[in-house]
């Protein structure tokens, strides 16, 4: 299974944590290293996926997770327009690795540092260090944010403005359990509810009104 670039500092670490405790102490003293190791192989997992042909309006999880919430917003500081919000929430233990939700142009990416509350609480998308990702296609604009959370430290987005990109695709990834938000235009059809189970590049979490 191929493993996310973002894990390799985290496994050479784990790595000299286990040759120490060897050389001090002894082969027993090298578990704790090679268990770190392996869980940090574990989270940073990136596992092929066959993007479904969806129609030009469905929206796909840009994350694995549950979903938190799926209505009208409720952060205080959401991005400027006029909004429906979908929240995921992601566990240690679900694949980190986010997905474009649905293609088109990126049309600006945006970074603020914040605050590390729980994912779970509803003032975390507005206050916690995320980035924000605008992509537009036939004059729509969808929104989405990686959040970080209580464990997370750092979000990575590897998209940049002006970029090509495709609905499904790869385009970074959170440490260590956050949430994923993303902001449709009013009277798009969400497609799911909370308490769902979602999967970044499979899942339709959204239909977008026709291109006029």
């Amino acid at each position: 299974m191929r493993i996310d670039r973002a894990a390799w500092p985290f496994v050479a670490a784990a790595a000299v944590l286990a040759a120490i405790g060897g050389g001090v102490w002894g082969g027993l003293a090298t578990l704790p290293g090679f268990l770190l190791a392996a869980f940090f192989l574990f989270f940073f997992r990136d596992p092929a996926r066959e993007v479904p042909a969806v129609p030009v309006e469905t929206v796909l999880s840009p994350a694995d997770g549950r979903v938190m919430f799926a209505g009208a917003l409720v952060g205080a500081e959401p991005p400027d327009g006029n909004w429906s919000q979908i929240c995921i929430f992601l566990s240690p233990m679900n694949v980190h690795i986010n997905r474009i939700p649905w293609g088109g142009i990126v049309r600006r990416v945006r970074y603020h540092p914040g605050r590390f509350l729980p994912a779970y609480r509803r003032e975390a998308g507005d206050l916690n260090e995320y980035a924000e990702v605008w992509v537009e296609r036939d004059g729509r604009t969808l929104v989405f944010r990686q959040i970080v959370g209580l464990l997370a430290r750092r979000v990575v987005c590897r998209v940049q403005e002006g970029e090509q990109v495709t609905t499904g695709q790869r385009f970074g990834v959170m440490k260590f359990g956050s949430r994923m938000d993303i902001y449709v235009p009013v009277g798009t059809t969400l497609l799911v509810k909370p308490g769902d189970a979602v999967t970044a590049g499979i899942t339709p979490v959204a239909k977008l009104e026709p291109a006029r």
